[in-house]
């Protein structure tokens, strides 16, 4: 695998965290640097680890983990989508979802990461055969995990200041989930 490969592997698979970010920012409304930085931590850690985890499994391991992984991203998007949407329905004083919770985030962080896995399984198959070797992509899917998160949470916060008087960041932010799922789970069945 070429330098522009892995770059473009990460990119690929940050965008999910991109996006995901983008409706955290959104549904926040304003600067919270502590919870974005741990969502972007978190994203880049669960990217990167995600592969590690895929290529200890075996090769046999994969057609089982192809069968599923859609289905569980798109289970655990749709979930939160759908309580971000019913969290914006209610009074102020009611809300529940918060992207700023720990809980919410590492789910998001795991949702996110469902292809990082099956990823990792194809490195398996692409040649790599030592753990030596998977330092270098996993650093890089990583850190641009990471970095396109807190772009994507900056992006959702002030392009959602703009649009905020229009229309509810909760149900943009929910509905942007869903649709992530929604195109993970499409990918996968048509593939």
């Amino acid at each position: 695998m070429s330098e522009l490969e892995i770059w473009l592997l990460a990119v690929g698979l940050a965008m999910d965290c991109f996006s995901v970010s983008m409706a955290s920012g959104l549904a926040q409304g304003h600067w919270n640097g502590r919870p974005m930085l741990l969502m972007a931590f978190c994203f880049g850690i669960f990217q990167a680890f995600m592969p590690l985890i895929g290529w200890v499994l075996t090769a046999s391991f994969e057609k089982q983990i192809e069968f599923i992984d859609h289905w569980i991203a798109f289970a655990l998007l749709l979930y939160l989508g759908i309580n971000m949407i019913l969290d914006d329905r209610r009074g102020e004083e009611e809300k529940k979802f918060d992207t700023t919770r720990i809980a919410v985030i590492l789910t998001l962080s795991v949702a996110t990461s469902i292809d990082a896995l099956a990823v990792g399984i194809s490195f398996t198959c692409t040649g790599f055969t030592h753990i030596q070797e998977l330092w270098h992509p996993i650093l890089v899917i990583g850190f641009m995990s990471s970095v396109l998160s807190l772009a994507g949470s900056i992006i959702g916060i002030y392009g959602g200041h703009l649009i905020a008087r229009r229309l509810h960041p909760g149900l943009l932010g929910g509905l942007i989930l869903i649709v992530i799922g929604c195109r993970i789970l499409i990918e996968h069945l048509s593939a």
